[in-house]
């Protein structure tokens, strides 16, 4: 594996988790309707930050675009989870904002 791409990875897949811990919590809460776009920006955000995660293993010609896209996904997604005082939100916000300062690095 291409070690420029070792800590990109690794921070898109604990995004990635974290931003499914995120949807899968915010789906017990109160107010589940409330929590709807949370929901839905970590469901976007993990599958982008999966897939980037994948292209950079793989080296492909597309790492650097991907980054660029999966760094925006992830900024949305800080932004709309640090909207939310949960512990779970809290959380993913901050792995989204430190994968998205990788991801810029990468696609740089």
């Amino acid at each position: 594996m291409n070690k420029n791409y070792q800590n990109c990875i690794e921070l898109c897949y604990k995004c990635a988790a974290a931003c499914d811990n995120c949807a899968t919590s915010c789906l017990g809460e109160e107010n589940v309707a409330m929590m709807a776009n949370c929901i839905r920006t970590d469901m976007e955000c993990a599958a982008l930050c999966r897939l980037s995660a994948q292209l950079m293993a793989m080296d492909s010609q597309y790492c650097a675009e991907l980054c660029k896209l999966c760094a925006t996904a992830c900024e949305a997604c800080a932004q709309e989870c640090a909207r939310h005082e949960h512990e779970h939100c809290q959380y993913c916000a901050k792995m989204c904002r430190e994968c998205a300062e990788a991801c810029h690095q990468m696609a740089a």
